[in-house]
């Protein structure tokens, strides 16, 4: 007997904490060129992620975590990774992993390729490309 799928059709909703909902604004909205949907201040920024409602909530302290909280696939990790260079991205290196790779990219041991950066509350963002 197939299990009952509980969550399986609903949409996802990807949320993303801020102390500074201006210069996250900016960033997601001028930056990363997502589509803002609403400003709910002072609880969150909403933007369109291409049909995933990403919420940037208002958080008065936050301490970033190491690891990558939001990320997107890419038809060409290079091209993305060079504009939003341009646009003032700075990619992340990890010693051992991408830190050879000119644009900061790592290749997977599956042959994925990914790069990170961070938004401007430290929360670590990433680019796939299969």
């Amino acid at each position: 007997m197939a299990k009952e799928s509980i969550l399986g059709s609903g949409k996802l909703v990807a949320f993303a904490p801020t102390t500074d909902p201006v210069k996250a604004r900016a960033f997601y909205e001028d930056v990363l060129g997502l589509r803002l949907l609403a400003d709910e201040a002072p609880f969150a920024l909403v933007f369109d992620a291409n049909g995933t409602m990403l919420r940037v909530t208002t958080v008065h302290e936050f301490s970033p975590h190491p690891f990558t909280v939001l990320g997107w696939y890419v038809e060409s990790i290079e091209s993305t990774v060079e504009k939003l260079t341009a646009a003032g991205v700075v990619f992340l290196r990890f010693p051992g992993m991408n830190d050879k790779d000119p644009l900061g990219i790592w290749t997977t041991p599956s042959g994925a390729r990914v790069a990170w950066f961070h938004d401007p509350d430290k929360n670590v963002l990433s680019l796939t490309q299969f």
